[in-house]
């Protein structure tokens, strides 16, 4: 009985369903991206940090320097001078810099969205386990009904002494134990909304809705793959650490070039001043020593690391599209199968022709209510795993 007024249910509201739950989930992941703390904590240390890397490639700070050299002997007047002066690396050093700081802020901005996609993944999969929940109390409550009917029904018969008392305790165990589930669901879909509330700030949701209302078809390993390589920040991530440190490499050969200083230079003595121009260099002989073997090295472990983090992460792609594609299989039999029965109909009519005793009809329809228990929570797993093999889609 139970699962077919569900599967009626779910057909009368299907169309419904697939338009109310999309834009739902949506507007919720939306909410949690404004609200969220650590999102913005992360927003505002990207930020900071990225306009601290520009700093970096400042010019240094002008030099001002004056003598005036009134002491001692001499038979002309007194002595002064004025300098100003402006060092600076070699020019192509700061264009150098400059792109390596660009790749650095990408990076910046890369490990927000990595973050970011954790944050909403959870969020999402909140919302699935409150649907989750939401279809198991709707199934439990029907149970619950049934329970009671039957109940009422051996307490009839109990009236009427054609049943013992243990018949009866059975029955009313069983109604008292289908009442606790529906208590135990209404707590954890309290605690799941507190979870979510905490992820949103600290700002309500509200949240209602009983129906997935997305495909479980993936497209075909390779395509996603090939789409989580362009689009998951941990995967960019590993291409731009690699292009960091080729950029660095650059920047440490043009290092090696020579630093200069010009600037301004005025004399005078006895009347007399002589200006003109000033000039320096600066030849970076030891500073920079080993500096691009360095930075070489950092280059070929940052292309080593990376094609053996992509290949484990290739690995954990495929084991879990793999295990969906088992999980979704097996999902499609349960689901098959369960859709054409109507055990529970038999079931209790063959308890009411007295067929069967309570605890043999209990048991049968315990059996099957596990099974579609079992595809439920198939289900609900499904959509998980679905939210994080697509997680770099959020």
């Amino acid at each position: 009985m139970y699962k077919n007024i569900v599967f009626a249910l779910c057909g009368c509201f299907l169309s419904f369903g697939l338009i109310a739950q999309s834009s739902s989930i949506e507007s919720i992941l939306r909410e949690v991206e404004q609200n969220n703390q650590e999102l913005k904590a992360l927003g505002q240390y990207a930020e900071s940090r990225a306009l601290e890397l520009k700093s970096g490639n400042n010019l240094p700070d002008p030099q001002l320097g004056a003598y005036y050299l009134p002491f001692g002997e001499h038979s002309t007047g007194d002595y002064s001078e004025f300098q100003v002066s402006q060092s600076f690396e070699f020019p192509t050093v700061y264009s150098t810099r400059r792109n390596l700081i660009d790749k650095q802020t990408d990076q910046l901005e890369l490990d927000y969205q990595a973050r970011r996609q954790e944050i909403l993944a959870q969020a999402k999969e909140y919302c699935l386990n409150l649907i989750y929940l939401n279809k198991r109390l709707t199934t439990e409550t029907l149970r619950v009904e049934q329970a009671k009917q039957v109940f009422e029904q051996v307490q009839e018969l109990y009236e009427k002494e054609q049943v013992g008392i243990l018949e009866l305790n059975k029955a009313k165990v069983a109604w008292i134990q289908e009442q606790f589930k529906i208590q135990q669901i209404e707590s954890d879909q309290r605690n799941t909304m507190l979870l979510l509330k905490n992820l949103n700030g600290g700002a309500e949701i509200r949240f209602s809705s009983d129906e997935y209302a997305l495909s479980l078809d993936l497209s075909d390993k390779e395509s996603v793959w090939q789409e989580k390589q362009s689009e998951d920040p941990e995967l960019v991530k590993l291409k731009q650490q690699e292009a960091i440190a080729q950029q660095s490499l650059r920047l440490a050969k043009n290092r090696t070039l020579p630093n200069l200083t010009a600037g301004f230079n005025s004399q005078g003595v006895a009347g007399e001043r002589f200006s003109g121009v000033y000039a320096g260099i600066s030849i970076p002989l030891w500073s920079n020593r080993n500096k691009v073997k360095a930075a070489q090295s950092q280059v070929d472990f940052q292309q080593s690391i990376n094609t053996s983090l992509s290949l484990q992460a290739y690995s954990a792609f495929e084991k879990q599209y793999n295990d969906y594609e088992i999980m979704f299989s097996k999902f499609q039999e349960y689901e098959a199968t369960l859709s054409g029965l109507n055990s529970d109909n038999l079931l209790l009519q063959a308890y009411q022709l007295g067929e069967l005793s309570f605890m043999e009809y209990y048991m049968e329809l315990k059996f099957y209510r596990q099974a579609y228990d079992t595809m439920l929570d198939m289900q609900y797993q499904l959509y998980v795993s679905q939210t994080q093999i697509l997680k770099h889609q959020l």
